[in-house]
């Protein structure tokens, strides 16, 4: 057992020896970039010195991982499909782009997990001197689930962005069309929305202003807007917002009759949750309230009858 473990730790330490090798000699011939930006700002003895501190100052995941991960991710695109890279992209864009993470690097990420929870799981077996059998399955377990488990991370950031939208949706159409009620456009309205509140809505809005400001038109924002969500009742939104601008139909009639639907769709949401939470409570129920409660009101009775077949032999029949 002793001679595996110090097998795999010596793998393990050659793997991170070669990997930070692999790096060092990629960006020994490279010019700093942040050095390079000092010196056309300035190029002073000060701004030298204060190099380091301000790389420093730079979070470890930037310096450090995001670095390691990008020559990784390089090295893995080669072997991952491009069908599988764009359908992954969708997901990214779905969640937010959280981090800024690129597919290769999200693939990186993935692979890592798998690796070290494998190996992570292989070693706890075989410390514990399991079985061969045991050993393989954790290792393989591990490595499984370690794969899969940024997946996971990445649809539960998915899920939770498209429910706050959802959430705010309403409440923004509302703000909206008071605010074209009382004469601003449709994109200032937007704008106030943007500048009122801070969720992943107002942020859309925002950078669908910031796209019609550089160039493109309304209806192109929009529809990017809409593919970033990947929310039905967005979709029906800006479907009826494109085809009241093509038709020449008043906006604040689309936004009014929006905002009264979205208003409706968010109660039955709501509704609905409250039939299914019944159903829900059954099994926390049935696993811990109810054998609590059968312990206590039964309790008292087993021990009396536990008493009575010991203390009399029986039941005395």
């Amino acid at each position: 057992m002793n001679t595996t473990i110090l097998i795999v730790g010596g793998v393990v330490i050659v793997i991170v020896i070669f990997a930070l090798l692999i790096v060092g000699f990629r960006n020994r011939e490279e010019v700093d970039p942040l050095k390079e930006r000092l010196a056309e700002y300035g190029g002073t003895d000060e701004l030298t010195k204060n190099l380091e501190d301000i790389e420093m100052s730079v979070p470890f995941s930037e310096r450090v991982l995001i670095p390691i991960a990008t020559a990784m991710a390089s090295f893995t695109t080669q072997f991952t499909p491009q069908e599988t890279l764009e359908k992954t992209q969708r997901q990214l864009v779905l969640a937010g782009n959280p981090s800024n993470i690129t597919p290769p690097v999200f693939w990186v990420m993935r692979f890592v997990a798998m690796a070290v929870l494998g190996i992570v799981l292989l070693i706890l077996f075989v410390v514990t001197k399991q079985k061969t059998l045991y050993i393989i399955l954790g290792g393989v377990g591990g490595a499984a689930l370690g794969f899969f488990l940024p997946q996971m991370w990445l649809g539960s950031k998915i899920s939770r962005r498209q429910d706050e939208i959802l959430k705010a949706l309403p409440d923004a159409l509302d703000l909206m069309s008071i605010c074209v009620n009382a004469g601003l456009g449709f994109d200032q309205a937007m704008g106030k929305v943007y500048e009122k509140w801070d969720n992943e809505l107002a942020l859309s809005f925002g950078r669908v202003i910031q796209e019609i400001q550089l160039g493109k038109t309304r209806r192109q924002a929009l529809r990017a807007m809409d593919e970033s969500m990947g929310v039905s009742d967005v979709t029906t939104f800006i479907g009826a917002i494109i085809q009241a601008d093509q038709l020449g139909v008043s906006i604040s009639k689309i936004l009014n009759i929006q905002a009264d639907q979205m208003r409706m769709k968010r109660r039955q949401r709501a509704e609905q949750k409250a039939q299914a939470a019944p159903v829900k409570m059954m099994i926390p129920l049935a696993i811990f309230i109810f054998p609590a409660i059968y312990i206590v009101l039964l309790g008292p009775a087993m021990v009396q009858i536990a008493k009575m077949f010991l203390e009399g032999g029986g039941l005395g029949f």
